[in-house]
């Protein structure tokens, strides 16, 4: 791609106006102008939007990733968009150069499929659980990893004719790993890049009502569909242990224990099973699919 065209896709639940209006004004202020931007209100009204900005009302709540693949299908429509970036609805680009800088990465590497934005609060701070590798220490250290976060990232759209889009099942929580498996194991790189920064406000997933029992299921999930058989109850065995040593409320792990047996329970297919190649080149990358 030697001029990537850069597609925006923002979801709200319609209770954020400002923090929408500021994204939305700071998306304007790019240096490189986005070539469409589609905001999804999902499952609720959209406030007044710009002229240039493509509104869309889902009837009911698909979750974060139905709601960005109904943003993905709008965008793909269109025709004219190579790299779609997916933005909370109350972040906040500080930099004009944000669009430029992440056209100039894709143009450059024809294998690039995921870009992972930093996270960062007013003060500059950025969040362990906003580092998508391991070693969390030095959130300035970019380089390639095996995930991504979902506030603020790129997505080639030749790698997501290729890989699909976003597991609709999950709804929310850990559909940035599903993804971003897929693409590892296809031959895509997935970049942590901290110099493209999305401000946010400092939260707790804990704030969502949901978050213990959709972890553990889609964890699950995530193991079922993705992982050889023999690391799954290596994953989940690993997995369940930090949990019983980080989870401090009995109600969230007793919500968690019940999203776990769901998982198990349930199914949510395809199951494709990475190659073993893909298994030791993340495991070179820092983060071996056990953990």
């Amino acid at each position: 791609m030697s001029h990537p065209r850069i597609g925006v896709a923002v979801l709200t639940m319609g209770n954020r106006p400002a923090e929408l209006t500021e994204l939305l004004d700071s998306v304007a202020a790019q240096r490189t102008p986005a070539q469409r931007v589609v905001v999804v209100g999902n499952g609720a009204p959209l406030p007044p939007l710009p002229e240039e900005v493509t509104g869309l009302e889902l009837p009911e709540n698909l979750g974060v990733a139905g709601g960005r693949n109904a943003a993905l299908a709008r965008l793909a429509a269109f025709g004219d968009v190579d790299v779609v970036v997916d933005l909370d609805d109350d972040g906040l680009l500080i930099s004009h150069d944000v669009f430029t800088r992440l056209a100039s990465l894709y143009a450059g590497d024809e294998r690039l499929g995921i870009v992972s934005f930093r996270i960062c609060d007013e003060r500059g701070l950025t969040q362990r659980r906003h580092v998508p590798r391991l070693r969390a220490g030095d959130p300035m250290r970019g380089g390639l990893v095996t995930t991504f976060l979902g506030g603020g990232h790129a997505l080639s759209a030749r790698m997501l004719e290729q890989t699909g889009g976003w597991p609709d099942a999950f709804f929310y929580a850990h559909e940035e790993t599903d993804l971003a498996w897929r693409a590892l194991d296809a031959g895509w790189k997935v970049l942590y890049e901290p110099t493209l920064v999305l401000q946010h406000p400092w939260t707790s997933p804990t704030r969502h009502a949901v978050f213990h029992r959709m972890v553990a299921r889609n964890r699950v999930w995530l193991a079922k569909r993705h992982l050889p058989a023999l690391l799954v109850p290596a994953y989940l065995g690993a997995w369940t242990l930090l949990t019983l040593a980080r989870t401090r409320s009995w109600g969230g792990l007793r919500a968690w224990l019940g999203g776990f047996a769901e998982g198990v329970r349930t199914s949510c297919p395809p199951r494709r099973p990475m190659r073993w190649s893909t298994v030791w080149r993340m495991t070179r990358l820092g983060r071996p699919p056990v953990l």
